[in-house]
């Protein structure tokens, strides 16, 4: 069965893995398209390394199935695992897995020279490959020699030098301090993108998840929770989950309590008495408890003590609720507030600009669209 361009480059289908009597994976699907960059974030423990090392043939599943260009290279039903070595993928490591014996034309011509190319060619390949990820004059430097960025570098030239059907990431950045890991993030994206690479990225890293990926998929206790852009899983979390992990939200607690208009809104009553205007990315079944807020999306303005507020008219601001500054954190690039209101607290982001003094009172604002039911 031969590939074509409406078919996944990946397919995962009901796959299982096991370790005893633990489940370390438990039924997960998705497909990877062409030359899609797909993320599988999540904490520690929630089974997105094993998923990885799964597809890469490094880890024993089962049960499931799991195909690339619609061959199946693991596949319980019909006893099929096929090698790693077999499978035309390649995998950048955490730990760079860069020898540091060698030189870093040697390190990238590994490859390579194991699949038995011709010298010319394999010089070729290591050079175009060195050119890519900005390094073309370090061919004859020993690895040892080599900064942390650099030895990240040469590994993923390492990894594309053989031009694989699928390279696999398995937190490729996390040794890095964080100004270089930033830099390497966009350099990363560029890549995928020029080259038109299939790739499955692993990462605990919410803000990289969202800043590199083509789709991200959220994964949990072994299960996945929503699979979706960037966009999506930051704007319309499915569960609390979701909500609390990617990103900083503000979970309030309440009940359903109608439509709140004819933009397709919801009323959703707070447990402190006040109603808010929601959206539901998927159709209340009346016995959700919960809506998420991020705390980027809350306007503050300056009040007065005292001041009686109530979901504004057309045209006014959405959602006004009277409340007061509790504490202000400085955190550089934005200002945290902790603001007490009816329902308990809020946590608002805000730009480091016009400052709110701790005591203030202030007016709490944000659209029905970013005030979003979670399912159960």
């Amino acid at each position: 069965m031969t590939a074509h361009a409406g078919e996944p480059r990946i397919e995962i289908v009901d796959l299982v893995v096991r370790y005893g009597d633990t489940t370390a994976v438990d039924g997960i699907s998705f497909s990877v398209a062409r030359g899609e960059h797909v993320t599988l974030l999540g904490p520690s423990g929630c089974g997105k390394t094993t998923t990885l090392r799964a597809i890469a043939g490094l880890e024993q599943p089962s049960a499931g199935t799991i195909r690339i260009d619609g061959k199946a290279m693991y596949a319980s039903a019909e006893g099929r695992d096929v090698p790693a070595e077999k499978r035309g993928i390649s995998m950048v490591f955490q730990s760079y897995a860069v020898w540091p014996h060698m030189t870093v034309f040697d390190n990238v011509a590994y490859g390579l020279r194991v699949r038995k190319l011709a010298a010319a060619e394999v010089k070729q390949k290591v050079a175009r490959a060195l050119e890519l990820v900005q390094m073309p004059d370090y061919g004859d430097r020993p690895a040892s020699k080599l900064s942390g960025g650099q030895q990240q570098r040469v590994a993923l030239a390492r990894a594309i030098a053989f031009s694989p059907t699928v390279i696999l990431f398995d937190e490729p950045l996390s040794n890095l301090d964080a100004k270089l890991r930033a830099e390497m993030r966009v350099e990363l994206r560029e890549l995928q993108r020029r080259l038109h690479i299939t790739s499955v990225y692993v990462t605990h890293d919410q803000e990289e998840a969202l800043a590199i990926s083509d789709r991200v998929i959220v994964m949990n206790v072994g299960g996945i929770e929503q699979i979706g852009t960037p966009d999506q899983i930051y704007n319309r979390p499915k569960s609390r989950f979701v909500a609390d992990f990617v990103g900083s939200a503000n979970l309030i607690a309440g009940r359903v309590s109608g439509p709140a208009g004819s933009n397709g809104a919801i009323r959703f009553e707070t447990t402190g008495g006040i109603v808010l205007a929601a959206s539901a990315p998927h159709v209340p079944r009346g016995d959700e408890t919960t809506v998420a807020v991020r705390t980027a999306y809350i306007e503050l303005v300056a009040g007065t003590p005292g001041m009686n507020l109530a979901p504004a008219a057309p045209g006014g601001r959405p959602n006004a609720v009277a409340g007061s500054i509790r504490r202000r954190m400085f955190h550089g690039d934005f200002v945290q507030y902790i603001v007490d209101w009816p329902p308990g607290q809020l946590i608002v982001r805000r730009p480091p600009t016009d400052l709110l003094e701790e005591g203030a009172a202030v007016a709490i604002s944000f659209a029905p669209e970013h005030c979003v039911l979670l399912e159960g």
